[in-house]
């Protein structure tokens, strides 16, 4: 459930973006996230570093997509916040006396010093593999967007929004388009659909091993 909670910005973002568009899209990931942060401090007040972690980059790349009606900005948030992650979850193995995760969980399961690093160095690789996954789907958009602004120099940015290619474009330059806009569309799948299931999946690994190497509490012999 928590898991689904995190994600519904993203989710917002994905209707959204399937009814109006990228930087309509946008305005809803910054709403949505502001209204996940509020609600979950109303419900436990507190608020989560990593929801706020999200907001702030959320509000900082989506006001810069919306501002200047470029789509990069926001298409760098999922690297940069997974890359953020990842390096507090590598500083926490240098700044206190341990690993981030053990803090987080440890109170709940009972596991070697050896095996809280590992589990904390499998959370650092993960994070980092997402955003570099994350850096891949991005870039081979932006470079079909670029290959299609180099082609038609007077598109327009509400064009290249909708990416209404049989109506904007000629004939010339339609193929262009039509492959920006797959891209674009795979990217937005990518950010919803392929982020998530790498979570779940990643967290199914993780609770296969921890299964392996959790202690169990020790009792008095009678």
């Amino acid at each position: 459930m928590k898991l689904l909670y995190d994600f519904f910005p993203i989710l917002l973002f994905f209707i959204a973006y399937k009814l109006e568009g990228i930087f309509v899209a946008t305005a809803v990931a910054i709403a949505a996230s502001f209204v996940q942060v509020s609600l979950f401090w109303y419900r436990h007040r507190r608020f989560e570093n990593m929801h706020l972690v999200s907001l702030a980059l959320i509000t900082i790349l989506g006001g810069l997509t919306l501002l200047l009606q470029e789509k990069s900005f926001i298409m760098w948030k999922p690297t940069l916040i997974n890359w953020a992650f990842g390096a507090v979850f590598l500083g926490s193995h240098f700044i206190g006396k341990q690993p981030l995760i053990q803090r987080m969980i440890g109170g709940q399961i009972s596991l070697t010093d050896t095996i809280w690093r590992r589990l904390s160095y499998m959370w650092v690789g993960f994070f980092l593999f997402s955003g570099a996954l994350n850096i891949y789907f991005a870039s081979d958009y932006l470079r079909a967007e670029a290959a299609l602004v180099n082609a038609s120099p007077a598109v327009t940015s509400e064009q290249l929004e909708t990416l209404n290619c049989e109506a904007d474009f000629n004939p010339t330059t339609i193929g262009l388009c039509e492959t920006a806009r797959d891209k674009e569309e795979f990217w937005v799948n990518f950010k919803l659909f392929g982020l998530l299931g790498l979570t779940i999946l990643f967290v199914i690994v993780q609770t296969i091993y921890l299964a392996r190497h959790i202690q169990e509490p020790k009792t008095n012999a009678p």
